[in-house]
């Protein structure tokens, strides 16, 4: 990083990204549902979700300290990390972190189904908190990227301050207008996107909903092809609905 600035002591100041994907799909029968809930706990379970989240702290420029993961009984799976950044303290011919306990990722799943309307939702919750320079914003397509994402919801915001050699406390050491500065062109050309910040307490909120539903991927053991017209519309949009409410946070239909 050019022109870095001087800082007196550790900078320490928070940066914390909550990601929420969720993924609609259509599974006609009871049967297709339970079977999409163990497909999609099979597909992203806390091994999977283990290797997804290395993968992030290796772009945001962390070393892991330690990892918990379990998965649940009916569904459902956690994964935690405990981070710091790369830069290592020499002590006594051996190596130290410092401020361990001040980052950390974690993950949770929560796949749903409702037996009369012939949906099944799936939720990822993660949960990125970093102490220093580093900032998880530039694992935003990535993430996007490694789910089915329908609807989207991020919050990210900097907490704390950190001084200059001068003594002058500052709040944020990094430019952010909206979110979406952090996100490819071409990934938000897929979406409907809307900001809610509060530039003077330095948070960031940013919604996402999918454009265009192709049917095909959505539908669960079930051929787009053997269906009519008519039917194809129905559940495109009962998915629209659905997706809708989810964005929206609020039953509209």
């Amino acid at each position: 990083m050019k022109n870095k600035l001087k800082l007196h002591g550790f900078n320490n100041l928070t940066k914390s990204l909550s990601f929420n994907i969720y993924d609609v799909c259509y599974a006609k029968t009871s049967k297709e549902q339970l079977s999409y809930i163990d497909y999609i706990d099979e597909e992203y379970n806390s091994e999977r979700i283990t290797d997804i989240m290395m993968h992030l702290t290796e772009k945001i420029g962390a070393k892991v300290i330690s990892v918990s993961k379990q998965d649940y009984d009916p569904q459902g799976a956690s994964v935690t990390f405990l981070i710091a950044e790369k830069s290592l303290i020499p002590h006594c011919g051996s190596e130290i972190l410092a401020h361990l306990d001040k980052s950390h990722v974690t993950v949770h799943t929560y796949p749903e189904y409702h037996p009369d309307r012939s949906l099944a939702t799936f939720r990822v919750d993660i949960d990125v908190a970093t102490c220093g320079e580093i900032t998880p914003l530039s694992t935003l397509d990535y993430l996007i990227g490694s789910f089915d994402s329908d609807i989207i919801t991020m919050d990210y915001r900097v907490r704390g301050f950190t001084r200059d050699v001068k003594g002058k406390k500052i709040f944020l050491d990094h430019k952010i207008h909206s979110i979406q500065d952090y996100i490819n062109k071409n990934t938000l050309l897929r979406y409907n996107a809307i900001d809610v910040n509060v530039f003077e307490a330095n948070i960031f909120h940013t919604k996402m909903l999918i454009k265009d539903i192709d049917l095909k991927n959505y539908l669960f053991a079930t051929d787009a092809r053997k269906l009519t017209k008519e039917e194809r519309n129905r559940i495109t949009q009962s998915l629209k609905r659905e997706m809708t409410e989810i964005y929206s946070g609020r039953n509209i239909y």
